[in-house]
């Protein structure tokens, strides 16, 4: 079962910097924005397509890891033919593509605590404001992160108790009892950390 996002590994990605990666998600997250050439588009994403299998996944692993992305990115990319001309469908694919890849690549290389506590960093001057608390932020994020993983291999194997016993496998069967589960590993993460006294510190 998979337990964690990350990866471990000496790619060059796992080298770089939490911050560093994180400006270079917004960076060409922003710069793909104003690119509209196809071809340029599909480079960008087989570019980070390849980061992404750099971190260590096989196509496969690294293919199921954003297998719920990549169905809701089809579903967006039928509309958009409809309401778009086939370029510009195209175009809009590929972008959210390339950043999906790029998303999951810094992801599999970045452990939850080095995410925490960067981002724990970046919400000091909200704290200083007195808007919200940077510690948890930081615990959100991470919490975030680690219950992705979770929900997904949950939803995997109610699929396969569906499926070995011969129960048709509709997600409308599978929603109620994946989210029951869900909730209740919630309580039980929220009791363990007030007990700890972690949050409110």
């Amino acid at each position: 079962m998979l337990t964690s996002l990350f990866v471990e590994g000496v790619s060059p990605l796992h080298r770089v910097g939490v911050r560093t990666k994180l400006a270079l998600l917004l960076l060409v997250g922003l710069g793909l924005y104003f690119v509209s050439n196809p071809i340029a588009l599909m480079l960008a994403m087989l570019a980070t397509g390849g980061l992404y299998l750099s971190s260590g996944l096989s196509v496969g692993e690294a293919l199921r890891r954003v297998r719920p992305v990549l169905f809701t990115i089809a579903i967006l990319g039928l509309f958009n033919i409809l309401l778009l001309s086939p370029a510009e469908a195209l175009s809009t694919t590929l972008r959210l593509l390339a950043v999906l890849f790029l998303a999951a690549a810094i992801t599999a290389t970045t452990a939850i605590a080095a995410f925490m506590a960067v981002i724990t960093d970046l919400a000091r001057p909200l704290e200083r404001m007195g808007l919200l608390k940077a510690s948890d932020v930081g615990l959100a994020f991470g919490l975030v992160l680690r219950f992705v993983p979770e929900i997904a291999a949950r939803h995997e194997a109610l699929k396969e108790a569906h499926a070995a016993r011969g129960i048709p496998v509709k997600l409308s069967r599978l929603l109620g009892p994946l989210i029951i589960s869900t909730l209740k590993d919630a309580d039980r993460i929220a009791e363990a950390i007030d007990a700890r006294g972690i949050r409110g510190q």
